[in-house]
């Protein structure tokens, strides 16, 4: 009762003065729904067993902690890639930097534009994914983010798309606090790539509802932003329909809390879905937590997850993952991998690898492990000639190299893997 209590006190602290932003009527009950879903189950503490690893007080706080703004000085990702660009600073729309939203077998629009009509697509998916995705685990922030997401982008897939999509969050207030949602609805047949780059906010929660119909496919590639004090959470829902496809992949440099979940839910037959990631982390005040959890429920689906951590100086890694096999999915291939390299004796990396399965024609493996550098490939590098630094930095790229691998695209998966090498040069 007492942490019953506290949980909800903590709640109506945090929902104190607030006002639902404006929409439509489905809009305004959507947000309501979520609002009574929120209340009655409470924001997490460190005793809910999917936040023991993670303290969410920062995220769950009245205000956002400061966060500095942090100069890069290197060119935006992805900047050479020809991409539909849209802007949000600290989580405000900004019109001048982004392009005209508009594309070839694409239909894209603001949220804000979207939950104002009185009638649209969206009222079918918004909030309908992140609903489904609370059972059996609660996801509060997921349901904050729902209730008082203030913008978004709304993409519609009508075909097989050009160009990428890409979503540029910039953070340039150092106590911002921004809450954005986006939708994605695939069509049958249809194909999109969906990036998404930048801190966001010095408190950024995103939340990303994705409903892939039978045959479509749907690329996801994402690089959380490089200011080393922001705190985000991010929420990825996404309804898997037959023979579709969904792949997704997150790479994340600094931050001083990063929480990524991804609910999965494959539905239709003979379906795809990986999710991926590799972050690198240097300081005891870095924190990094996976949390991802895939059901099947239809037959022959496929599912990967694929988690790679570099961690040094203290740096904390979290992993938690489950794969769910209802009954009658048969010819079930799930396959669980999370790794972390430790750089020295302070880092530290928490792993919950879970499997449950209920059907009896399956394929389904788990393993994490945890260790450093291997000395015998080192020796042979340095052997050969090669520098200390630069041998530790080739075997560290190495260890990532199969979560990079999951990126269809070889460009974007080269940009990034450019990336990872500049901050291990940097930090070395």
């Amino acid at each position: 009762m007492a942490i019953a209590k506290l949980k909800s006190d903590a709640t109506e602290a945090r929902l104190a003065g607030v006002t639902l932003p404006d929409g439509a009527a489905w809009a305004q009950a959507a947000r309501k729904d979520a609002l009574a879903r929120l209340r009655a189950m409470g924001l997490p503490s460190k005793r809910d067993e999917y936040w023991k690893y993670t303290d969410p007080s920062d995220l769950t706080a009245v205000a956002a902690p400061k966060a500095a703004l942090f100069d890069a000085q290197e060119a935006p990702l992805f900047g050479d890639t020809d991409r539909l660009k849209v802007v949000f600073v600290d989580g405000v729309f900004d019109a001048d930097a982004s392009d005209v939203l508009a594309g070839e077998g694409l239909e894209i629009m603001r949220l804000s534009d979207a939950l104002a009509a009185d009638i649209h697509w969206a009222k079918d998916l918004y909030g309908v994914l992140e609903t489904r995705g609370q059972t059996p685990v609660e996801r509060p922030l997921a349901t904050l983010n729902t209730a008082l997401a203030t913008d978004g982008v709304v993409i519609h897939a009508t075909g097989k798309v050009s160009k990428p999509v890409h979503i540029s969050y910039l953070h340039v207030d150092e106590t911002s606090d921004a809450i954005l949602h986006n939708l994605v609805k695939v069509d049958a047949g249809a194909e999109i790539t969906l990036l998404e780059t930048g801190p966001g906010a010095a408190r950024f929660s995103s939340c990303l509802e994705a409903d892939i119909a039978d045959t479509g496919a749907f690329h996801h590639v994402r690089a959380q932003g490089r200011d080393h004090e922001r705190r985000t959470v991010t929420h990825c829902f996404a309804r898997v329909g037959a023979e579709s496809t969904f792949k997704s992949f997150t790479m994340t440099v600094n931050g001083v809390m990063t929480r990524n979940e991804c609910i999965l839910d494959i539905i239709g037959d003979d379906a795809i879905a990986h999710v991926a990631g590799v972050c690198v982390g240097d300081g005891n005040d870095f924190h990094h937590d996976d949390t991802v959890f895939i059901t099947h429920d239809a037959l022959n689906g496929e599912s990967r997850q694929v988690f790679k951590k570099v961690l040094r100086n203290g740096a904390t890694g979290v992993f938690q993952g489950k794969i769910l096999v209802k009954a009658g999915a048969q010819k079930t291939d799930g396959y669980q991998i999370s790794q972390s390299l430790l750089l020295d004796d302070d880092a530290q990396f928490l792993a919950k690898p879970e499997l449950e399965i209920y059907a009896d024609d399956v394929a389904c493996s788990h393993g994490s492990t945890s260790g450093a550098i291997d000395e015998t490939a080192l020796f042979y590098l340095r052997s050969r000639g090669v520098p200390m630094n630069v041998a530790r930095n080739l075997l560290t790229l190495s260890f990532m190299a199969e979560a990079l691998d999951e990126i269809d695209d070889p460009v974007l998966a080269e940009e990034l893997r450019d990336r990872l090498e500049g901050w291990l040069a940097r930090h070395g």
